[in-house]
């Protein structure tokens, strides 16, 4: 019974449904510490050169889908680098870096300009959009001492492209969460 009633389930589901499923990736990290998913196919490079405070190379995935780009990246730094400064700031620093200066606010129109968190961890929220309703989302995220950036170019008049931009940003998922602090509460006497 359980086998007819998932067979007409998939038969109702609309094809778009069914197809767009085949249409999208999942990466999974070497290490397994996180996984996202992006439109197929995706490229994967990575990059030799190392910037200051970096313990390992820049590891990198890209896809399209129509006219869109997606990428998304990560870079381990020498540890403590990012944890033994504040998160919040850094990511703010990081997720921000020079787009005030190519995304001039007179002629750029931002969002969302934003602190986030996921999983527990430090991140940053930059949405971008230019005159034309075409435009950028950006997420930076910091874990430990790992900086994850995702990117994606939107068009906010096609509820397609945002749907899929929102996919992507919102598939990262982290092997762990960040660790939270808790004081017992005492029993009254």
């Amino acid at each position: 019974m359980k086998r007819r009633f998932v067979l007409a389930s998939l038969a109702a589901l609309p094809a778009v449904a069914r197809a767009q499923s085949g249409e999208w990736q999942t990466v999974v990290a070497p290490d397994l510490r996180f996984r996202l998913e992006m439109p197929a196919p995706v490229t994967k490079t990575t990059a030799d050169e190392k910037e200051k405070g970096h313990a390992s190379a820049r590891v990198a995935w890209e896809s399209k889908r129509g006219q869109q780009i997606f990428n998304f990246d990560y870079v381990d730094y020498d540890a403590g680098w990012f944890s033994s400064r504040d998160g919040k700031d850094m990511a703010r620093e990081l997720g921000r870096g020079d787009a005030e200066k190519a995304f001039p606010k007179p002629k750029y129109k931002y969002l969302r300009d934003e602190p986030v968190e996921l999983q527990g961890w430090d991140g940053y929220a930059l949405d971008i959009e230019s005159e034309g309703g075409s435009g950028v989302m950006m997420r930076t995220w910091i874990a430990k001492d790992r900086l994850f950036r995702l990117l994606v170019t939107v068009d906010n008049n096609d509820a397609a492209s945002k749907a899929a931009a929102n996919r992507f940003l919102d598939s990262l998922k982290l092997a762990e969460a960040r660790p939270t602090e808790t004081t017992p509460i005492e029993p009254k006497k």
